[in-house]
């Protein structure tokens, strides 16, 4: 903790415009941490009221207090609770600042690297990491699989980025640790909800953009509009200029919204690299020469710097991307070029994305993380001629969350119906929904994409049985891609989350059905 005199946050969000009146007497007051949760308060704590989806953090302001909340955050006054209160304009705004000024502003002290997009974020952001290291940079990570400070994971952060007080927290301990950059899958629910509002990055990178998060945004343009706004969030690195490292955007040439990033990042002072697979389009990073390996791929990068042969040792051959965005983040930082084909060719594994299951069995399992139309018929599209080179095909296994964007449901159908041999349909975090129904909203895609019932489309709601059919039915040389749990160690039911480890279920199903690696 850095800041704790509640008088000087107060001028602070005035300055910012954020403050409109304060109830009680600031002067003296100190307080402790920001929160936003009322249970997890302690003596001295600030608590700020969000007003989510679901619920009014109002309702909570007296069980803080209780608690032994010193002061609070609010957007309405309330007469009734007898502690020091800042009514502001907006509680996540707020927030944002608050807990960044708690901790000292972190984000000053690093090179900050936001990575967005629809798919790739965070096998871009471990490439990221991995080619710093190797380049002499140690480098935390924040991404919705874990959290790395100083080198060591703090574990599972959840599906989408944390709160701002939890991000600022761990950039605080990623300056005590020593990193000297913080790589930052940074989500649409991160950038729509002022959770990266006070972080001051310094190199934004865009992935891809495809349907996704509509219950959120509810337009594609909001969400795209989501999206780019970390490009513009590029001008708060200006709150320190004595960090070095300059403005920066790496963008996908490929992708259709990637000109109005690139405009968004030069309108904040950025210069802008772009990347491509294929020259048939002028980009900065260019991949060319594509080759598959037995681990992964090959392929011959050129930048305006260096040209030379690149290996990504993770299947598939989208990660081809994910690599250039990777390189386009070395190029803007002047890196080695030989440390950072290094670092990226030492990544072996992300957790949940594109991971092996092998149990001796003559098929390919893989778990991997794809939970959109667009990254499930990339997947499906890079796999399926792998299968099919060796006299098998693609059985993909998949669902689509409850209480989230029903839109891409047939989407989803309609993409896996077009590579895999066979399309399996399961549950996937259906929470209060009919799993069932879900189903079947899915299957209407695959149905209408030239798939049989029954046939080559199989509806089994139970996500483990449905594993368990997918693995009878595989035929040697088949790939089975188990799509949309990843990394996740929970499963959403209609009686709430239950825990769930998708490689480790698919392996004792295979030791169930006999196969062993002895």
């Amino acid at each position: 903790m850095m800041s704790t005199d509640l008088r000087a946050l107060a001028e602070l969000l005035r300055s910012r415009g954020m403050l409109r009146s304060v109830a009680g007497s600031v002067e003296g007051v100190e307080v402790g941490r920001v929160q936003f949760d009322s249970r997890d308060i302690s003596d001295g704590d600030l608590f700020v009221a969000v007003t989510g989806a679901e619920r009014d953090g109002h309702e909570f302001c007296a069980a803080a207090v209780e608690r032994g909340a010193a002061a609070l955050i609010v957007e309405r006054p309330l007469p009734d609770i007898q502690v020091p209160q800042l009514v502001v304009t907006s509680s996540r705004g707020a927030m944002a600042l608050a807990a960044a000024w708690s901790h000292g502003f972190p984000s000053r002290e690093l090179g900050v690297i936001g990575i967005t997009g629809t798919d790739g974020k965070t096998t871009t952001s471990y490439l990221v990491r991995a080619m710093l290291g190797e380049c002499g940079y140690p480098a935390g990570l924040l991404t919705t699989v874990e959290a790395v400070v100083g080198g060591e994971s703090r574990g599972y952060l959840g599906h989408t980025t944390p709160e701002a007080p939890v991000i600022q927290a761990d950039l605080r301990a990623m300056v005590d640790a020593g990193d000297r950059f913080a790589v930052v899958e940074t989500t649409s629910h991160g950038l729509a909800l002022e959770r990266v509002a006070e972080v001051a990055y310094d190199i934004a990178v865009l992935t891809n953009i495809t349907h996704e998060h509509l219950d959120l945004h509810g337009t594609y343009e909001a969400y795209v509009a989501a999206k780019r706004s970390l490009f513009s969030r590029l001008a708060l690195s200006d709150a320190n200029p004595d960090k070095g490292y300059g403005k920066h955007a790496v963008v996908n040439a490929r992708d259709a919204e990637g000109a109005s990033f690139a405009a968004a990042a030069r309108a904040a002072g950025a210069t802008v690299l772009t990347y491509s697979a294929g020259d048939d389009i002028a980009a900065d990073i260019c991949g060319t020469d594509v080759r598959d390996l037995p681990t992964g791929v090959a392929l011959r990068v050129r930048t305006a710097r260096w040209e030379d042969e690149v290996e990504v040792h993770l299947a598939g051959s989208f990660n081809v991307h994910n690599a250039l965005a990777a390189i386009g983040v070395g190029e803007a930082l002047g890196l080695d070029p030989a440390a950072m084909r290094a670092g990226l060719a030492h990544v072996r594994q992300v957790i949940g994305r594109m991971q092996p299951v092998d149990a001796g069995q003559p098929f390919d399992v893989y778990v991997d993380f794809a939970h959109t139309p667009g990254a499930l018929a990339a997947t499906i599209a890079a796999l399926a001629p792998v299968a099919a080179a060796r006299g098998g095909g693609v059985i993909s296994l998949f669902g689509s969350p409850g209480s989230r964007d029903i839109a891409k449901r047939p989407m989803m159908g309609a993409a896996a119906a077009q590579h895999s041999r066979v399309v399996i349909v399961t549950a996937d975090d259906p929470r209060n929904e009919d799993p069932a129904a879900i189903a079947e909203e899915i299957a209407a895609g695959a149905l209408e994409a030239g798939k049989t019932r029954d046939a080559d489309l199989l509806i089994i709601p139970d996500r483990r049985a449905a594993i368990r059919r997918a693995f009878e039915i595989a035929r040697p040389h088949d790939i089975v891609l188990l799509a949309g749990k990843g990394h996740e160690p929970t499963i959403a039911l209609k009686g709430g989350p239950e825990p769930w480890d998708e490689a480790a279920i698919a392996a004792e199903t295979l030791s169930e059905l006999g196969y062993s690696r002895s």
